[in-house]
C-alpha cells in the first residue's frame, strides 16, 4: 500500500484555499479560515494519505476496504458544514431525523461543494458540475427538506447565472436574511 502524504496534503490544502476564497466572496471569510482543519488531524490525514486517489475522495477507497470510512465519520462529526452533522433525535417521532442547517453552515457547504468540484473535476469543471453531483446523490441523501431545497436553489443559480451572480446573491441576500433569523444562524 502506497502512502501519498504530499499528494494528499497538496489536494486538501488546494481545496481548503478554494473554500476560503469562496467564503470570502460569500461574506463568511472568518468561517472559511477554519474550514476542514480536521483533515490535518492524524485520524483523517493518515487515512487520506493511505487511500489517496487524486480524482475523488480517499474516503471512497476506505469504504470499499472496510465497509465504512473512519476518516469520514470523524470528519462529519466535527464539521458543521456537512448536512450529516445535522441529525438529531426527534422525541415526537422517537427516531433520528435530519434537522435544518443554520444558514452560515449552508453557505459554507455551498462553498465546499463548488471547491470540491473544481479540485476533483480539474479541467473538466464547469458551473453545472456541482449541481449534477448534488442531483446524482438525491436518492441516497438524508438531508432536511428545507436545507436540501436551499442548497439546490443555489446550485441551480450557479449553473444558470454563474459564480459572480450567485456569490453576490449569497453575500447580500442569503447571508443577511440568515443573520436576521437568529434561530438558524448560530
Amino acid at each position: 500500500m502506497e502512502f501519498h502524504a504530499w499528494k494528499h496534503f497538496s489536494t486538501i490544502t488546494r481545496h481548503r484555499h478554494k473554500v476560503i476564497a469562496h467564503c470570502w466572496k460569500a461574506g463568511i471569510f472568518w468561517q472559511g479560515l477554519f474550514h476542514d482543519l480536521s483533515k490535518y488531524s492524524p485520524t483523517e490525514f493518515i487515512a487520506g494519505a493511505r487511500n489517496y486517489l487524486g480524482d475523488q475522495s480517499p474516503n471512497e477507497k476506505e469504504r470499499q476496504q472496510y465497509g465504512f470510512s473512519r476518516a469520514w465519520l470523524h470528519h462529519q462529526g466535527r464539521n458543521k458544514h456537512h448536512f450529516e452533522y445535522w441529525v438529531d433525535y426527534n422525541i415526537e417521532l422517537n427516531r433520528k431525523e435530519p434537522v435544518r442547517m443554520p444558514t452560515k453552515y449552508l453557505i459554507e457547504m455551498f462553498c465546499d461543494r463548488v471547491a470540491a468540484s473544481k479540485i476533483y473535476y480539474g479541467d473538466e469543471y464547469d458551473q453545472a458540475k456541482p449541481y449534477q453531483y448534488f442531483d446524482k446523490g438525491r436518492k441516497r441523501r438524508w438531508m432536511h427538506e428545507e436545507t436540501s431545497r436551499q442548497l439546490e436553489d443555489l446550485l441551480i443559480m450557479l449553473r444558470d447565472q454563474g459564480e459572480e451572480e450567485t456569490f453576490r446573491y449569497i453575500k447580500n441576500v442569503v447571508r443577511i436574511e440568515g443573520k436576521k433569523d437568529k434561530k438558524h444562524w448560530k
